[in-house]
């Protein structure tokens, strides 16, 4: 029976951690409970007291700015899970080790959860790249790869992934809801799109063609997270006439764009994916100065509680009290809503928990999780939210507009939000 150990405390003493070499690591021998052997499934990672999870995630790194404050908020949810009793009596270990954004550390440190640490599931793996690096070898393995920190829809492909759920909208919902918006309420403008030189871009620029067509794209630019600088992109775009800039982009990248754009005089709207539009983020990238005027009427999509809800008011609580106090912002809330989601999938899977009913638990389509929209799981689709709010940064304030839209069947409707109301203190039923 392993010894509890806090999950602020993990973090810390594993993110400097360094990683096994992959030869080493598919050597070595999981260290928790082996599979059942009545034929009930695999309880790899649970006890008595505790069930043992992990992600990965960019501790450093160019994305660790922006994203790095996600799993510090997931582990501090779980903490105040923990002294309120956990799951089924079980307190919930979490494992978070860095791969700084780079596929070849991410599947050295998701070996190491899998075959060292003998997590029970990889939960909210951050990265298009990075964890496509591990998606057959966490499938192949049988390992719960749930709620993939990535908006790719490679996570929804349930006969060939059967084991992987996504989390974030996909790209292509975030592309079509923003270029609808921009269609809907500028329908005269000049849209143009920078965005990742992956599958988030790629993804990304096929939901904006979605909504308004290739020939509502007047010029297109990509970038590498491998080199800083976009002023050569930003350049390009003011040429071309661009009115409406959409973004896929981390959000390092997105402050880099508009402060490029501001160092060229130039002052266009811009519409982002939710992986770079978390204003509080951008603010500390450009400034207590000038990011408020910058980023005045920035837009954005988000699925996540926002500003004035009780969630909001619950997380604020457990940052302070389970966080240290750290600075809450967009990524808080996310990391803590994840933490909650799978808090819930995991009571739903039963007293006696294994591998298999846990996943079962998330394709039943009965979890609620806390977003604007319903939870879109099933047996048929692994992808968690087919829609998204748009949101907009006003006097220093980002917040829900009275504009949301849902993608399915190749088209974009408008759509009411359905937000599930806080209960229970933000701890599921067990």
């Amino acid at each position: 029976m392993s010894q509890h150990i806090p999950a602020r405390r993990r973090i810390a003493a594993l993110a400097g951690a360094s990683a096994l070499a992959l030869g080493l690591a598919a050597c070595s021998t999981p260290s928790a409970a082996p599979a059942e052997e009545d034929g009930g499934g695999d309880a790899t990672g649970v006890t008595d007291t505790t069930v043992t999870i992990g992600t990965h995630t960019p501790l450093t790194g160019p994305a660790a700015a922006g994203y790095s404050s996600i799993s510090a908020a997931a582990s501090a949810y779980f903490d105040y899970l923990n002294d309120n009793g956990g799951v089924h009596g079980r307190s919930i270990e979490f494992i978070v080790k860095d791969d700084g954004y780079n596929p070849a550390n991410t599947q050295t440190v998701v070996r190491e959860l899998v075959q060292q640490d003998g997590v029970f599931a990889i939960v909210n793996g951050l990265g298009t790249a990075t964890h496509g690096s591990v998606l057959d070898f966490l499938n192949q393995n049988g390992v719960p790869d749930l709620f993939v920190a990535s908006g790719s829809t490679a996570w929804n492909q349930p006969e060939k992934y059967p084991w992987t759920f996504g989390y974030n909208a996909d790209y292509i919902v975030e592309g079509a809801a923003l270029a609808q918006y921009a269609a809907d309420e500028h329908p005269d403008a000049t849209v143009c799109v920078l965005g990742q030189d992956d599958d988030f871009g790629d993804e990304f620029i096929e939901g904006v063609e979605l909504a308004i067509g290739a020939d509502g794209i007047a010029d297109i630019q990509r970038y590498s997270v491998s080199t800083q600088d976009v002023t050569a992109q930003i350049g390009a775009m003011q040429a071309a006439g661009c009115e409406i800039n959409m973004l896929a982009t981390i959000n390092g990248f997105t402050a880099l764009a508009v402060g490029a754009a501001a160092q060229l005089g130039w002052f266009p709207m811009w519409f982002s994916s939710s992986s770079g539009a978390d204003y509080p983020t951008l603010v500390g990238y450009l400034g207590e100065e000038m990011g408020p005027k910058l980023l005045q009427g920035f837009t954005g999509t988000n699925y996540a509680p926002m500003a004035d809800d009780d969630w909001v008011a619950l997380f604020r609580t457990v940052n302070d009290e389970y966080n240290g106090g750290a600075a809450f912002d967009g990524n808080t809330i996310y990391g803590m809503s994840v933490a909650y989601l799978f808090a819930e999938a995991l009571a739903a899977a039963g007293e006696d928990p294994t591998r298999e009913s846990l996943v079962a638990a998330v394709a039943s389509g009965d979890l609620k999780g806390n977003g604007i929209l319903p939870l879109s799981f099933g047996e048929d689709d692994h992808a968690a939210y087919l829609g998204v709010g748009i949101t907009k940064v006003d006097q220093g304030v980002q917040d829900y507009i009275d504009a949301s839209y849902a993608v399915e069947g190749g088209a974009v409707t408008a759509v009411e939000p359905q937000p599930v109301a806080l209960t229970g203190k933000g701890l599921p039923a067990s």
